[in-house]
């Protein structure tokens, strides 16, 4: 029974009903390199399908003084061999091949052992296969004849450079931000990106540039988020952007902090004009606000004491002087009417 593929990319599409071959599956269909059957294997748009587990090992102090001893013991009888050889007196062969073998064990040992500090890990290979990662630390003993290759597991962060993107109104700001991370699965680190230090890198740009075009610098409308008001939601929105991007590397995000956001020099000037503008409104209005309160309580005061007797008309005058003295820019001088209102 023929099975169907999906149709590929555009500049190779499959004909319906047939199985294209890959070169990195064999004839029958069997997995290369643990990939799934059938699947490419290093191709772009895929992922390497592995994950970190656990590597055996064993504490290194006491094979490291087994193979101090071995070592001593196998010199030792290889230099009794040879006396043996040089005078004549006994066989020096079993010596000389029970020394040869302990110290291909010692040797063996010796490339078991391996050092891991803390804030390390060992991936550990054998012949070019993962069988684990050790991520105890100290002097430890491992499978020999493998090769291991230490990975940082410690906190990092990395600084974006500043990056000049267009916000949701279409106003050009520049902005950079400190992303905190470390890697979590080691295989993945290892195995499943070129480099991921650089890798890492390159992706929190990418995030970057997509938040900062989904919300206004400020003057936001009802419901909406901007970037200089609302910092921890544009943070927790690059950190979840961030996560996505590089979880295939097998790095995890701590955390995320906008370090620089301002608009373009370009725009800078005017920018700053309107918020001025919009400072004075709000200013004049809280101006405005506390002398019709001040004239109120005037008003009320004057008429609840009985101290003097005043009409609208004279009302309306007093109430007029107090608005222009108390929201004058500058300082009031005082007229003194001393005749009478009324002709």
């Amino acid at each position: 029974m023929s099975n169907q593929q999906a149709p590929g990319p555009a500049h190779g599409l499959p004909v319906p009903g047939t199985q294209v071959p890959h070169p990195d599956t064999d004839t029958e269909g069997e997995s290369v390199g643990g990939a799934p059957a059938g699947r490419p294997v290093g191709r772009q748009g895929t992922r390497v399908d592995i994950a970190e587990k656990k590597a055996w090992y064993v504490s290194g102090l006491l094979a490291f003084f087994v193979a101090l001893v071995l070592t001593g013991l196998s010199v030792w009888l290889i230099i009794r061999a040879a006396v043996a050889a040089d005078s004549g007196v006994g066989n020096p062969a079993p010596s000389g091949l029970l020394g040869g073998l302990l110290f291909l064990v010692a040797m063996v040992m010796f490339s078991s052992l391996t050092i891991i500090s803390p804030g390390d890990t060992k991936v550990v290979q054998f012949f070019g296969r993962y069988i684990g990662t050790i991520r105890k630390t100290g002097l430890l003993m491992t499978v020999p004849f493998t090769t291991k290759k230490k990975v940082s597991v410690k906190v990092r962060n990395f600084e974006t450079n500043e990056l000049k993107v267009n916000d949701a109104d279409g106003n050009p700001v520049n902005i950079a931000a400190i992303v905190v991370w470390q890697v979590a699965d080691t295989a993945k680190s290892v195995f499943a990106v070129e480099e991921y230090d650089k890798f890492v890198a390159v992706q929190p740009e990418s995030a970057l540039r997509h938040v900062a075009t989904s919300h206004p610098y400020d003057n936001a409308g009802p419901g909406e988020e901007t970037l200089r008001g609302s910092t921890e939601l544009v943070a927790q929105e690059l950190a979840a952007e961030v996560a996505a991007r590089i979880v295939l590397a097998g790095l995890e995000v701590v955390e995320t902090r906008i370090s620089s956001l301002a608009y373009a020099p370009e725009i800078a000037q005017a920018m700053l004009q309107r918020q001025q503008a919009t400072a004075i409104i709000a200013a004049r209005e809280k101006i405005v606000e506390g002398a019709v309160t001040m004239v109120q309580k005037a008003l009320e005061r004057l008429d609840r004491d009985q101290i003097v007797e005043l009409d609208d008309e004279r009302k309306a005058a007093m109430v007029s002087n107090l608005l222009v003295v108390l929201t004058s820019d500058s300082r009031v001088t005082p007229v003194v009417n001393a005749g009478s209102l009324y002709t």
